[in-house]
């Protein structure tokens, strides 16, 4: 490449997860012949609500070469095989939404088509009971999955619960380590080129100008790139997703789960996310449906142990930019975009972020070509979770409270209520492109919340198998398996010694 033509120079401005996944990911990526910087202020906070993940944290921490035990020590992390959902479907039902799969496929028919046929003769359990990760979770029992593929203990994954400031702070370590200079201030002034509308430089409080080919907006909300100066717009979803509030609050230590769980109240929903040396909790809600001191009541009333701090107030307004990368500034993190943490993705979309901008980086042309492809990637990501999202919220059968009913009543996006409908129909799932939630999601929330087809697949009628006593034995091995598997707690403990 012409030597003239390479990004010499790039800034992130703004801190907290998506600043320094950002800086850490650019700095072991970019090992010479560039420069980065990271701005931030201490007097600016980060919303630093997103202590649970999802199974790909785990590659993106591998790519940086962390080590898992020093990470969930430094992060009083603790492991995740799903999240168990409370209330959802209608008050009284709960199901779990696995990291892994349903056993391994076994038949051209599908495992769940099996299932659900035996469930209707009364000859099998919950689907729940024929997922390694659930036999795990709900004995508070984990281990990681083995690599044998004939082992029940091989079909499940997972990820992490960890507190986010600490994770920011261990990133910021690695990152500073590999180069990366660190910036305290508040960015006063933002100079763009005069012709073409390019950010050139930021000024700060204290009169230093920076400068740099490429900017990383991860200033959050407010997008002070992306949104202050470029004017990309926004495109609001709070019609499909109407929680518009989160209250948040850490109480003592509880019991250690190894899963995140989600309880649906009249308007919104409960987080408990346990680390090892607190508990995360919040209470996500509609202003259209409650107010602010009902929803901190909510939260307080179900809280299983002593709070350990204030509620804080956290507000947003669920959508995307109408551009991830516009010019020569990427926005990353909240500056992109929002969706409620249900399915605990915004870290992940951070992640996704930064992978887009590595597979696409590039020279000081900014290639409009390059431009459009990350857009048309990144729109294609929030959008199918926002879908998966909408799943949540539609398929719920719920009559005690308003906000469940005009969920259930609500017009869909044409493309989550195709896929509603060929589950409705025969059980089929319909994948779509850049789907990050694979198959085993889609079941789980579908099942979970009583979307029950109406018919088997027809190719069910053609096949020779004794699916009852398949299930049987493949719950009893799997209770088996989960029985001899070590405690959380004692894993933990293993791991952080």
């Amino acid at each position: 490449m012409n030597d003239t033509k390479q990004i010499k120079k790039i800034i992130i401005v703004g801190g907290g997860t998506a600043g320094w996944m950002s800086a850490a990911a650019l700095a072991n990526a970019l090992q010479h012949n560039c420069d980065i910087h990271l701005i931030e202020s201490d007097d600016i906070g980060t919303v630093g609500v997103g202590e649970a993940t999802i199974p790909p944290i785990r590659s993106f921490n591998k790519t940086l070469g962390l080590n898992e035990k020093e990470f969930l020590c430094f992060t009083q992390g603790t492991f995740k095989l799903g999240i168990e959902f409370i209330n959802w479907g209608k008050k009284g039902h709960s199901y779990f939404h696995p990291f892994g799969s349903y056993a391994r496929p076994f038949d051209m028919v599908n495992l769940h088509q099996y299932w659900w046929q035996a469930y209707q003769n009364g000859q099998a359990s919950v689907f729940d009971d024929y997922c390694m990760a659930w036999q795990l979770a709900k004995a508070n029992k984990f281990q990681p999955p083995l690599s044998d593929p004939r082992n029940v203990l091989s079909t499940h994954e997972y990820a992490y619960h960890f507190d986010a400031g600490l994770y920011a702070r261990f990133l910021r370590e690695y990152a500073q380590q590999r180069g990366v200079a660190r910036h305290e201030g508040k960015i006063v002034k933002v100079h763009q080129h005069l012709e073409n509308g390019f950010i050139d430089s930021v000024e700060l409080s204290s009169g230093d100008i920076v400068d740099a080919d490429l900017f990383i907006d991860c200033s959050g909300f407010r997008g002070l790139l992306i949104e202050g100066v470029l004017k990309t717009g926004y495109q609001n979803w709070s019609h499909w997703l109407p929680c518009d509030k989160a209250w948040a609050v850490p109480s003592a230590k509880g019991q250690l789960t190894p899963y995140t769980r989600s309880i649906a109240h009249e308007a919104g929903w409960q987080w408990r996310i346990p680390l090892q040396h607190r508990t995360g909790n919040g209470h996500v809600f509609s202003s259209h449906f409650t107010d602010q001191q009902t929803a901190q009541d909510r939260l307080i009333e179900h809280i299983e142990t002593d709070v350990l701090a204030e509620p804080k107030l956290l507000s947003f307004t669920t959508g995307r930019r109408n551009l991830f990368w516009h010019k020569n500034v990427i926005a990353i993190g909240l500056s992109s975009g929002f969706i409620e943490p249900l399915e605990s993705t915004s870290i992940h979309l951070i992640q996704a972020g930064i992978a887009k901008l590595l597979a696409l980086f590039p020279d000081k042309d900014f290639d409009q070509l390059v431009i459009d492809e990350y857009n048309r990637i990144a729109i294609a990501e929030i959008e199918n979770i926002r879908d998966f999202i909408i799943l949540h919220y539609y398929l719920n059968q719920r009559t005690d409270s308003e906000m469940w009913r005009y969920c259930a009543s609500m017009q869909l996006p044409e493309s989550l209520s195709y896929k509603i409908q060929h589950f409705k129909r025969y059980g089929r799932l319909i994948a779509g492109e850049k789907d990050l939630f694979g198959n085993a999601s889609w079941l789980a929330v579908h099942f979970g919340q009583l979307n029950l087809p109406e018919k088997s697949d027809p190719l069910m009628a053609y096949r020779k198998f004794d699916s009852v006593d398949w299930l049987n034995r493949l719950k009893a091995a799997m209770q088996a398996a989960a029985l001899q598997a070590p405690s959380h707690q004692d894993y933990i403990n293993q791991s952080c010694t």
